[in-house]
């Protein structure tokens, strides 16, 4: 354990919790109606939340290799470096700092606001506090905003006082979710008011899945799988925390391959089962029509007085997530300064409490301004573009690696080496392609921003000729 930095605390179980919080929130409750909307089979939407899983999974095993070579706080910044150079690298923490992750963050505390306020009417997230004019702009403060913005304060607090006390809060909630989805499960099938029936496909689901109608109803069907791989990948985004945290893990040449696997497959199993338990409970049309999908299964499941419950529940995820974000980001920022590539104070480790104090009230200030500002959702579209190439980038980075430091150890090599990292790669690359397409003013617009930082990165490069080089602490 070091003295000087970043301490190893994070147990196994502590990190495939990581994976889990990381990876698991909000839009697991939303993303199946979106799903049943482009693909009506009930029998080949679930096939699909496998299939994203099993695409998140091989780009877990690929990271998985890359955090055994490179166990060290930064995670995918760190391994883009090695790989492409510190430009690119740079570019990345960037965008993960001035929108992709501090974006994500700030919706993320939004997200628990405004469920709490539907759990707690009294805390309304629309509830105005204060409001005013200056010099002809009117101004207001709401309720769901400051709640917002205490929650990030209160989650930065826990995490500069102790890593480990932020894996005890992560591991509380991640826990705590889990119980409640797998009893949901086993209420819902054994008491709840549902039919396996609407597993069963629907004359126009089973035609479109199957293209047998009409010409052109298999592409059609096709563009709609591509439209929920979309959304379903999205939903399994934020297993890669793990590897941003690397530099706290403890013996993470073992642990942080172990944990990424089997907390990504233990997601697949939860999503599939939050899935079946919706059809269970709602058709697929009823699934597919709900603006509220969580909400609609458990009244039709169990009665009309669950949706309060729904609601804190959901809170609860966001909540751990948030708190799951803000471990994460602060090492990217704090082993971006440490190469010389960003603010020189971020380097700050506080002496006794071992965590990135200083990046971590640097991202918390941030968000903060972000959630007061209100444009938290507009930047991280623009920026979906960017943090799609980043995967493309991360797992691109095996190959270069294998190729220019074959000698460096590999205690996890890549299961499926080269085929299914290609694989992904060529999937992966289909969604950059399709996202550009779909989003062309928004991609340019977050490559254009990523591209503001230039000066920046040649100014600090300018200002510390030499890199401090990134700590690689003896697991």
């Amino acid at each position: 354990m070091r003295v000087d930095g970043l301490v190893r605390r994070l147990t196994l179980f502590d990190s495939v919790m990581v994976v889990v919080s990381g990876t698991i929130g909000a839009s697991i409750f939303i993303t199946p109606a979106d799903v049943l909307h482009a693909v009506p089979d009930p029998r080949f939407a679930l096939l699909l939340w496998v299939v994203a899983g099993a695409v998140t999974l091989l780009a877990g095993l690929a990271c998985a290799e890359l955090g055994g070579m490179f166990p060290e706080a930064g995670g995918q910044y760190v391994f883009i470096r090695e790989a492409y150079g510190g430009f690119p690298a740079f570019l990345y923490g960037w965008v993960l700092f001035t929108a992709g992750n501090s974006g994500a963050l700030a919706a993320m505390a939004i997200a628990f606001a405004l469920f709490l306020g539907q759990a707690f009417p009294a805390l309304a997230a629309d509830h105005v506090l204060l409001a005013g004019n200056v010099f002809g702009w009117s101004w207001k403060l709401e309720q769901g905003a400051a709640i917002a913005a205490g929650s990030v304060v209160l989650l930065t607090a826990v995490n500069m006082r102790s890593v480990k006390w932020a894996a005890r809060l992560q591991n509380l909630t991640a826990v705590a979710y889990l119980t409640v989805v797998f009893g949901i499960v086993a209420g819902g099938f054994l008491l709840g008011h549902g039919s396996f029936s609407h597993f069963a496909p629907t004359a126009a689901g089973s035609s479109a899945a199957t293209g047998a109608v009409a010409p052109g109803m298999s592409s059609l069907s096709l563009h709609g799988a591509g439209v929920a791989m979309i959304a379903l990948l999205w939903s399994y985004d934020g297993w890669e925390f793990l590897s941003w945290v690397a530099g706290e893990i403890k013996n993470p040449r073992r642990n942080l391959p172990l944990a990424l696997i089997v907390g990504i497959v233990l997601v697949i199993v939860t999503y599939l089962l939050v899935n079946a338990v919706f059809l269970y409970a709602l058709t697929p049309a009823q699934l597919a029509a709900s603006k509220a999908p969580a909400d609609a299964a458990m009244t039709a499941l169990f009665s009309r007085d669950v949706g309060r419950w729904v609601a804190l529940f959901i809170a609860l995820i966001s909540f751990g997530a948030s708190s799951v974000v803000i471990l994460g980001g602060a090492r990217i920022y704090y082993s971006m300064a440490r190469d010389g590539v960003f603010f020189p104070g971020m380097t700050r480790v506080h002496p006794r409490w071992h965590t990135p104090v200083s990046s971590l009230l640097a991202q918390c200030g941030w968000v903060i301004l972000l959630i007061a500002t209100s444009r938290y959702d507009q930047l991280y579209t623009c920026f979906i573009f960017m943090m799609t190439l980043t995967y493309v980038l991360t797992v691109g980075a095996v190959f270069v690696l294998r190729r220019t430091q074959p000698e460096r150890p590999r205690p996890y090599r890549c299961t499926g080496y080269p085929w299914l990292p290609l694989l992904y790669l060529l999937i992966a690359s289909g969604f950059v392609v399709s996202t550009l397409m779909a989003r062309p003013r928004e991609s340019m617009f977050g490559l254009g921003m990523a591209l503001l930082g230039i000066p920046l990165y040649v100014y600090w490069r300018k200002k510390t000729p030499r890199a401090v080089a990134a700590p690689d602490p003896t697991p």
